[in-house]
């Protein structure tokens, strides 16, 4: 489906929202009352074969459209005389669940056109088509402008993500150095896979972007190059701030499993502590349950209450050992 569709030149949004037709009338120059430079942004959310299809032969342009629809699990440029087709990984975090949504968005730029293509609901680009209709001067610099503000709103959708997670992290960190015995091994995990997937999605970018800085057929200025290589140092950085977390997961997961460790350590000095304090009675009840005549005590009156009594003490005796030793 279309989400939006404008014809820009001069640094301003011309009309209204176009139909396919009308934008590919634009694009090859033949649409009455239209100035004849400035380029075409359509925007389309999970488009079918047929619709690209459509665009396709409206602005004139030629693709492997089950290949441009399918989906790509990273960041991946292609080139074809004047025309770019990046494919971008986009992402959206969602803090109850904790759990990261990656989506996908492609573009697909000539000098006369760029063709956004959407899938999810991560990275709405309505936002930053609005913000770039305030900025003429940038938008005057063709359709590469376009091009590097839809990159940059990919870029910027991170951050919510990695704020999210560094939230998480923390929270997670703290439950690990707690006193409680209760081990967030299940969170812990969850959470490592999910920055796993968001650094799969972003640490492939920054090649394609590099690449893409080099296909001079789009008509790069100084100031789109400019606001292109910001974009690559921002994913410079949301690659350095995905591999801390994902380092700061890896030894919360490692003090996670020492802490595990000591607890079955301890769990089990208690145990042999208190399995060697019970011997010492049941050892006494075993030899003075085997019926023999000769029993030391055994006919005397305070018989029972000395074993008794000597059960007792070498019970206690054990348990003030076990206690000095820090076993109980």
């Amino acid at each position: 489906m279309i989400v939006d569709c404008a014809h820009y030149c001069a640094g301003a949004r011309q009309g209204g929202v176009l139909s396919i037709a009308e934008a590919g009338e634009v694009v090859r120059g033949v649409r009455a009352g239209e100035p004849a430079d400035g380029f075409v942004w359509l925007g389309l959310r999970t488009p079918s074969h047929e619709e690209m299809a459509e665009v396709c032969r409206a602005f004139g342009f030629q693709v492997d459209i089950d290949e441009l629809l399918s989906p790509h699990r990273r960041a991946v440029l292609s080139r074809s005389g004047n025309l770019s087709v990046l494919h971008l990984r986009t992402a959206e975090y969602d803090d109850a669940a904790e759990e990261v949504t990656v989506g996908e968005l492609t573009l697909v730029a000539e000098p006369r056109f760029l063709v956004t293509i959407r899938y999810g609901d991560a990275s709405p680009l309505s936002h930053a088509r609005g913000e770039l209709e305030h900025q003429p001067d940038l938008l005057d610099e063709g359709v590469t402008s376009a091009v590097v503000t839809v990159v940059g709103a990919v870029i910027e959708s991170y951050r919510p993500a990695l704020d999210g997670f560094e939230k998480d992290a923390v929270e997670v960190e703290r439950e690990v150095l707690s006193e409680s015995r209760q081990r967030p091994v299940r969170r812990l995990l969850n959470l490592s896979r999910q920055v796993r997937e968001l650094h799969l999605a972003v640490e492939a970018m920054e090649e394609p972007l590099v690449q893409l800085a080099r296909h001079r057929h789009l008509g790069w200025t100084g100031a789109t190059l400019d606001e292109l290589r910001l974009s690559i140092s921002l994913v410079q950085r949301v690659v350095a701030r995905t591999e801390s977390l994902a380092g700061l997961l890896a030894s919360a997961h490692s003090a996670n499993m020492a802490q595990v460790s000591a607890q079955q350590n301890d769990d089990m000095r208690r145990i042999s502590a208190w399995v060697a304090i019970a011997a010492v009675p049941t050892m006494i009840a075993g030899i003075y349950g085997m019926n023999f005549d000769s029993m030391p005590e055994l006919r005397s009156r305070w018989g029972y209450p000395i074993v008794l009594a000597v059960m007792v003490t070498a019970c206690v005796l054990l348990y003030r050992s076990f206690r000095r030793r820090g076993w109980l």
